[in-house]
């Protein structure tokens, strides 16, 4: 589903989110809901909602009213009221959808906040805000270089123009408060234009900007994820993780969010095997937890005295321990309950078009090993003399 501002220039490149024909991030469909039942009529008794969804740069997202003489479609560009002026925007969803939306964001529908949709936009609008965009990233650069100079502690990390060019939108990440009153009488002498200054959290910022994660796929929050859930280090001790900050830190410096997604799969599979802290007691030692395998369904145990020597054990037979401990029964040791390894044949390579080994070009060559010690030894003896 791609909007207006996406068809191609003379050239044949695409515009408006310039990702050369690829929607995936910062683009029409960034954080959308499709609608399937867009071209079907409302089901009888039921009166067609007069709500849309209307996106504006990244993941801004606003409930507008568009009145009886304007019908708004999903991808549209239309030219949305605010306060001072108007804006622009794309339709990203309508119909009865924007209604299950609004109850899910707790908006009402007879809230005096809601805006209303004043046209759709003409090329005209849409070439200046083509502009604007296009401004916003020698604006951004401009801001840093004030508040470097003013030696304020906080990180600019995106600009959004108003649609009309009247206003900028300047979102900031910062660790602590931040007195940036003299910043903005400075930008706005530079830029001649009316500011607002809007903090928010490394997560947003991370969902603004975008970009890969270590999974090798954009980042998860800004292609689909809406709310961020708190992640504590808990969720890596669950599942087994080590606990290096390095490894478990996305690009907004934080937990990652994907730590939280197979929780539930680890805590109830970790039900199955018994406590860490629970010690298997026979006549030989202590056993004495080390580490477990989930996906295996096996633990590690050694004596508390042979720290080294570690016995694998099913989850059922370290259960069938504590039981027995439980009914004061006698347990000689832990190696009777090891599970025994099978070790699977090395399978040779046979190649069905009868060529070769794979590994015919890392075996070396008899014959230039003996060339190179004969060639070798010439040279330490020297040439032979004539008499």
């Amino acid at each position: 589903m791609s909007c207006s501002s996406c068809s191609n220039s003379s050239g044949g490149t695409p515009r408006g989110c310039k990702s050369n024909g690829t929607c995936g991030s910062d683009s029409c469909n960034k954080l959308t809901v499709f609608d399937w039942l867009e071209n079907m009529e409302p089901a009888n008794g039921v009166a067609p909602s007069s709500f849309v969804e209307v996106r504006f740069k990244n993941s801004r997202k606003e409930f507008f009213r568009f009145p009886d003489t304007i019908h708004a479609r999903a991808g549209n560009l239309v030219i949305t009221e605010v306060q001072h002026g108007y804006d622009l925007g794309i339709v990203t969803l309508s119909g009865p959808l924007v209604s299950i939306q609004m109850k899910r964001k707790k908006v009402e529908e007879d809230s005096t906040a809601i805006g209303q949709i004043l046209r759709l936009a003409n090329q005209t609008e849409i070439d200046k805000w083509h502009e604007l965009r296009e401004r916003e990233a020698s604006v951004q650069k401009r801001a840093r270089e004030m508040a470097i100079a003013l030696q304020l502690n906080m990180k600019i990390s995106d600009v959004e123009y108003q649609g009309d060019g009247k206003k900028a939108t300047f979102y900031y990440t910062a660790e602590h408060r931040v007195d940036f009153r003299q910043l903005i009488k400075d930008m706005a002498q530079a830029f001649s234009i009316r500011i607002e200054m809007k903090q928010i959290g490394m997560r947003e910022e991370a969902s603004r900007l975008g970009g890969i994660g270590s999974c090798g796929r954009e980042l998860c929050c800004s292609t689909w994820l809406t709310d961020f859930r708190s992640v504590s280090s808990g969720a890596a001790r669950y599942q087994q993780l080590s606990l290096n900050p390095q490894k478990l830190s996305g690009q907004c410096g934080r937990l990652k969010c994907c730590l939280n997604y197979e929780l539930d799969a680890y805590r109830s599979a970790i039900k199955a095997f018994p406590k860490p802290e629970v010690k298997l007691h026979t006549e030989k030692g202590i056993g004495i937890f080390q580490k477990m395998d989930i996906f295996k369904g096996v633990l590690w145990y050694s004596y508390k005295n042979d720290w080294i020597t570690w016995h694998k054990l099913t989850a059922e037979a370290a259960t069938k321990i504590i039981q027995k401990n439980k009914a004061k029964e006698v347990v000689s040791s832990l190696e009777e309950y090891v599970e025994e390894e099978i070790k699977l044949e090395d399978k040779i390579f046979d190649s069905g078009v009868g060529e070769d080994s794979l590994s015919r070009f890392d075996q070396p060559n008899k014959h230039t090993k003996k060339k190179k010690r004969n060639n070798k030894r010439k040279f330490q003896n020297g040439p032979k003399k004539t008499t």
